[in-house]
């Protein structure tokens, strides 16, 4: 009887063994060093043309960001890269120098532009790219821009809006 019980004693401290938290062995868990943003510029070319969409998109590899939304509108704001520009894609600054702030709240991004926007009489401005850069985002509905005074036509409610200074 001893003999059989001395397998059943190592086969149940064993089995606590695994039993114990933190006993176990943590299974590695990686982060991702790069991910992928679309980032839409204007194509000059159907621009030119009058061809919809003028947004043609392409991707750039970032580090994790915090906020996929604002790594976008970072991208956006950086411009074509050489061979990007090579191939006809520009950024449509309107005036403006970048965006000091985003944020998202209920299905609405509130983008706050720095520089003084400014549409000369233009019905395609920066506008059009941050709503084409923004809208990919399923948990934005809305989009409110605001000018470097932080003023929009519509600030309020379930819609979305541009400054006055980006008006044609």
């Amino acid at each position: 009887m001893r003999r059989c019980f001395l397998p059943v004693l190592v086969l149940l401290a064993a089995i606590l063994a695994c039993s114990v938290p933190g006993s176990q062995t943590p299974l590695p868990t990686s982060v991702p060093t790069t991910v992928i943003l679309t980032v839409y510029f204007t194509d000059t070319a159907r621009y030119q043309v009058g061809t919809e969409p003028y947004e043609a998109a392409v991707t750039r590899m970032v580090t994790p960001p915090a906020s996929l939304p604002e790594a976008v509108l970072t991208q956006l704001f950086l411009g074509p890269s050489k061979s990007e520009k090579a191939q006809g894609l520009v950024v449509v600054l309107s005036g403006t120098t970048g965006y000091s702030k985003l944020t998202i709240e209920n299905g609405i991004a509130r983008v706050y532009l720095t520089g003084m926007c400014n549409s000369k009489g233009a019905t395609y401005t920066i506008a059009n790219l941050i709503f084409a850069n923004l809208i990919q985002f399923p948990e934005i509905q809305w989009i409110k821009i605001y000018d470097q005074n932080g003023e929009t036509e519509t600030p309020d409610g379930q819609s979305s809006s541009i400054p006055f200074c980006l008006e044609p």
